[in-house]
């Protein structure tokens, strides 16, 4: 009766955390998670805020820097702002992204936001401190007749390409 409970509450959190999109990763096999490590790992988790679907966490190794500018573009059309967020080695790709789309006349800063967050090194176990950004962009005012354009060039040169 216990393993059915325990299993039971495992399967909760699990479900529970994705649906908050808490993005809680687990180390260990789930078949071997006693419940303490997991009432552990429940007590250790912070929740700031829900996940937004206008942030960007940038990492600096998974995707080129291109993509994370077009994202953004697709972003700003959405939801009208962006919000850029990333840590450590990522934070120079952040303000690269932002200077983009500042300088094509597309972004406008709305807010820079920098800290710093306790972590746990993975590869030594101990805590570590790791710098944080936060910046918001939001459209400028001519950010639609911009992306008219950019599109109009596209489709002529696609068009010149295939003639």
């Amino acid at each position: 009766m216990h393993n059915i409970s325990s299993s039971f509450r495992l399967q909760s959190f699990i479900s529970l955390s994705r649906l908050l999109g808490l993005g809680f990763f687990f180390r260990f096999p789930l078949e071997k998670t006693s419940m303490e490590e997991v009432t552990e790992g429940i007590n250790n988790l912070h929740v700031s805020e829900p996940h937004k679907k206008n942030r960007i966490q940038v990492s600096n190794t998974k995707k080129p820097l291109f993509f994370y500018v077009n994202l953004a573009k697709r972003y700003m059309q959405q939801h009208n702002e962006v919000e850029l967020s990333a840590l450590g080695m990522a934070i120079a790709t952040v303000v690269t992204i932002a200077e983009i789309l500042k300088n094509n006349g597309l972004a406008v800063e709305k807010k820079i936001m920098t800290s710093t967050v306790d972590m746990k090194d993975e590869s030594r176990g101990r805590p570590i401190q790791k710098a944080k950004i936060e910046i918001v962009l939001g459209k400028t005012e001519n950010f639609d007749e911009l992306m008219a354009a950019a599109a109009e060039e596209r489709e002529a040169a696609e068009a010149e390409e295939q003639s």
